[in-house]
């Protein structure tokens, strides 16, 4: 049994991992900005869940928002502010908060659980293939997934020997924000046809979690978009 945090856990792939950690036996703790809808998700989730009020895009409140976490062996940072954000339309203060989300949000999470880490302990970071393969309206996003890889390396050194690796997933076929559209314009341009699915995802957030080899490392999964 593992102590598993999972901030962004509340919804989409963060939800999906939350809910396999629970069915292992950990207890969880998963947040989203809103309480009632961290409080009410972990209702939802078979097993010991916890659920919390969290807000990355003011990373100055975490410190109070994160004092009832008090161990740590799994780390998952899943939690983003995303949308179309084009340069002609562009919405400073929702790039702002996208941009600190990840790049201070993140980091200030880590710093703030760092003491508490058992042994062994480690994190996943997560970024998405737009860092590589930027679309209309993507600059923030591709910013900030970029700015993950490096977040990775940096934060490998700061909190050694604790282990910090990146996940990249690309379009999630069987997610909540994708399922509706079963002929998304990825499929063609993966070599099999397909597109990642939410337990490929999970098993990717597993991997980085339990193998001790891989350290600052990035992992895309995307069944092979970025190659096309």
């Amino acid at each position: 049994m593992a102590n598993s945090i999972v901030i962004g856990g509340s919804a989409g792939l963060g939800r999906f991992i939350a809910t396999r950690f629970a069915s292992r036996g950990d207890d969880v703790v998963i947040t989203s900005r809103d309480v009632g809808r961290a409080v009410a998700v972990a209702e939802e989730i078979e097993g010991n869940v916890t659920g919390i009020a969290v807000d990355l895009s003011k990373p100055s409140g975490l410190e109070s928002q994160l004092a009832s976490i008090t161990a740590v062996d799994h780390l998952v940072l899943t939690a983003i502010s995303q949308f179309p954000n084009t340069l002609r339309e562009f919405d400073v203060e929702e790039a702002t908060a996208a941009v600190v989300t990840k790049l201070v949000g993140y980091p200030e999470v880590v710093r703030l659980l760092h003491p508490r880490m058992a042994a062994g302990a480690c994190v996943v970071l997560f970024g998405g293939v737009a860092k590589d393969r930027p679309y209309p309206g993507s600059t923030i996003v591709t910013t900030h997934n970029g700015g993950i890889s490096a977040l990775a390396r940096t934060l490998a050194v700061e909190i050694a020997p604790h282990r910090v690796n990146a996940l990249h997933p690309g379009v999630v076929g069987d997610s909540p924000k994708w399922a509706a559209m079963p002929d998304h314009p990825a499929i063609p341009r993966t070599p099999l046809g397909r597109l990642v699915t939410m337990a490929e995802i999970a098993d990717a957030t597993d991997f980085l979690l339990s193998n001790g080899g891989i350290n600052g490392q990035d992992l895309t999964i995307d069944f092979g978009f970025s190659i096309n």
